[in-house]
């Protein structure tokens, strides 16, 4: 990414993050490249903001990059801000449920389909609230991920 992504006056970055869901339910999560803060760790896809980049705009880019898919259908979801040591972040997640391509893991990283409970772990915690929404849409109980490493790792 060549801009500086957009910052607020209380230093929160935007990114938008994409919550890509098959036609049968599954969701996809991509572990962070190597290289990057986190590296290793189970997320969904998506990206910092550009300057005057609207959030649909900037997940179409990231995706792109990322994954090498073309979206179709993004609906803005839910938005959430989490405070990592390294960054403030503000989340806009959108429900991707139509794509175009095969994916293709551009920068190294992995991808795993899954359903409630997750089972790949590190899991960051800016992807827990999202399984919190998905169990509360299913009527999901229990946990929403086989092992809460991440979570407690960063708070450590």
């Amino acid at each position: 990414m060549s801009a500086a992504a957009p910052v607020d006056d209380a230093g929160i970055v935007d990114v938008a993050v994409g919550v890509l869901i098959d036609a049968a339910g599954r969701f996809l999560l991509t572990s962070r490249p190597p290289g990057k803060v986190y590296a290793g760790w189970w997320e969904f896809p998506g990206g910092k903001l550009e300057r005057g980049e609207s959030v649909v705009a900037a997940l179409a880019r990231e995706l792109q990059e990322e994954l090498g898919i073309e979206v179709f259908d993004v609906r803005l979801w839910q938005v959430t801000r989490m405070d990592y040591p390294h960054a403030r972040v503000r989340l806009h997640f959108c429900k991707v449920v139509a794509w175009r391509g095969e994916f293709e893991m551009r920068e190294g990283q992995s991808m795993a389909w899954q359903t409630l409970p997750v089972t790949v772990a590190p899991v960051l915690p800016g992807t827990l609230p999202v399984l919190d929404w998905f169990a509360a849409e299913q009527g999901f109980a229990g946990a929403t991920c086989v092992d809460a490493e991440g979570a407690d790792t960063l708070k450590k």
